[in-house]
């Protein structure tokens, strides 16, 4: 369930606090005043970025001792669609509290959910907490990016950019030690502890060295309402019938769902104030088939990386320190692969796009075959699995980036900053449902029912099986994806 690489809303650009010189580098980046700063913002994403991994290891202790097995996806559910509200609701919380206010609250929010979690007696109470943590998060990591530009001088925004999305590298080394050692302590509760001072000392950094509110010079903006309330509405009308075994209530959660899109598809189209670009839901376009690409991925890597802390333990005996680990092997993989295509262009553009979905789906197909077969956790076993891991995340990696840059390139210059925003949401909202449909997919095949090393195995199989289908159909929009790319480089070409 990897969120890295994005950026929200950035339609505010007052002017900032320092004057730094042009050409700055990463040494007046890191130093002085701007250091403290840096360290403020990258902070926000350490804390949500952390808390993702943490909770993903700590996850099968966690229903262990207060139960909930049915509700595991839930967790991520319900984490991701609280962040896609807090995302959208960061500007309107800039504006009006400025960006000490506004991130100051923000982290309270979310030491708030921590503080739920960690007294949570069942898993209800689990689930209200890691709402309210998904609200605090979606605005720490939205405001994160935000208030680059409130602070920084232009010609810094690339290398803060950089530095705060690198974060993810950052959590993935954190998070799964911090879960995985307070799992085998017995004491999970204490991951959840252990959050809450450190929010509190990031809290105090944003009161000391962000601006307050008359630093920013920017319009109230319109939020699209009914929309977000359509989008959140299908994720959790999925998640609610994920919870069951039963075929027809299942049946009756995906309608709904897709009633609710449907209805989110035309107040788009009706509205004032939009969600997405113009084109984001045809298919037929440029921009429709670049989020299709990317939902498709996103949907590949959440919907293994959620359960794999869970089929390690069970199924190949290792421990929660090293099963968090192993999960986080897609967001590692992701990461290099990005770092490695990120210099590619022309013919290796079109080559990294195309070979995402095609790893992608090797890897899955791969852990649909292997992760089901239970094991005594050595390593002749659980290394192909690892390879499994790291090739699902690295193909994402590598067509990342350069999918990114095309959303900018089709989308019209009226819409840029537009654009901007709508890349979280839609990585979002594609990995909330990738949550919540593959709770569905591992209660029906037998995570709850008939539960154990039987039923565990079988879930796995069908997970990655199932799943597997979302790489391949992005075979074919990316290869949509090159096409509409060397026909735009023809015409540039030609006009030269």
């Amino acid at each position: 369930m990897n969120t890295h690489h994005t950026s929200p809303d950035q339609r505010s650009q007052p002017v900032p606090e320092v004057d730094d010189p042009p050409n700055a580098g990463w040494a007046t980046l890191l130093s002085g005043a701007n250091g403290v700063r840096s360290l403020a913002l990258a902070g926000g994403v350490v804390l949500h970025a952390i808390n993702v991994y943490i909770t993903t290891t700590i996850l099968p202790s966690v229903v262990r001792d207060i139960g909930g097995i049915d509700y595991y996806a839930w967790n991520t559910t319900l984490f991701v669609t609280a962040s896609i509200l807090g995302s959208a609701l960061s500007a309107r919380l800039l504006v009006g509290l400025g960006a000490r206010g506004a991130y100051t609250l923000a982290t309270l929010v979310f030491a708030a959910g921590a503080l739920i979690c960690a007294f949570a007696p069942s898993m209800p109470v689990m689930l209200a907490g890691r709402l309210i943590q998904g609200l605090g998060g979606g605005f720490l990591f939205a405001l994160s990016y935000a208030m680059i530009r409130l602070v920084f001088h232009e010609t810094l925004w690339p290398r803060a950019m950089a530095l705060v999305s690198g974060m993810w590298g950052v959590a993935t080394l954190i998070g799964p030690a911090v879960g995985g050692v307070f799992a085998e302590l017995g004491v999970w509760r204490a991951a959840f502890w252990s959050l809450i001072p450190v929010a509190g000392l990031f809290a105090l950094l944003a009161t000391v060295v962000l601006p307050k509110r008359n630093a920013i010079r920017s319009q109230r903006l319109p939020l699209p309402l009914a929309q977000l309330v359509f989008l959140t509405s299908a994720v959790l009308a999925v998640s609610a019938a994920s919870v069951s075994s039963t075929l027809a209530w299942n049946i009756a959660g995906l309608g709904a769902a897709a009633l609710l899109t449907g209805l989110l598809i035309v107040t788009e189209s009706r509205a004032r104030h939009r969600l997405l670009p113009t084109g984001a839901f045809r298919i037929t376009s440029a921009l429709g088939v670049l989020y299709a690409t990317l939902s498709l991925l996103a949907v590949a890597v959440t919907s293994g990386e959620i359960f794999v802390p869970l089929f390690l333990q069970v199924l190949h005996h290792q421990s929660p320190l090293a099963a968090g680990y192993l999960a986080a092997l897609m967001a590692g993989g992701w990461t290099l692969g990005s770092i490695a295509s990120s210099g590619a262009h022309g013919k290796g553009i079109r080559r990294a796009i195309l070979a995402g979905p095609i790893l992608g789906l090797t890897g899955m197909a791969a852990l649909a075959v292997l992760i089901r077969v239970e094991s005594s956790g050595g390593w002749l076993t659980v290394t192909p699995i690892c390879l499994a891991l790291v090739a699902v995340g690295f193909g994402v990696g590598l067509a990342w980036p350069h999918l990114l840059t095309r959303v900018f390139q089709v989308t019209p210059a009226s819409e840029q900053d537009l654009a901007g925003a709508s890349i979280t949401t839609v990585q979002l909202f594609a990995t909330a449902l990738g949550a919540a449909l593959a709770g569905m997919v591992a209660n029906l095949a037998g995570l709850t029912h008939p539960a154990g090393i039987a039923g565990t195995a079988n879930a796995a199989g069908w997970l990655f099986g199932v799943f597997a289908v979302a790489p391949g159909v992005a075979i074919f929009t990316a290869l949509r994806v090159i096409r509409c790319y060397s026909k735009d480089q023809a015409i540039t070409a030609g006009h030269r």
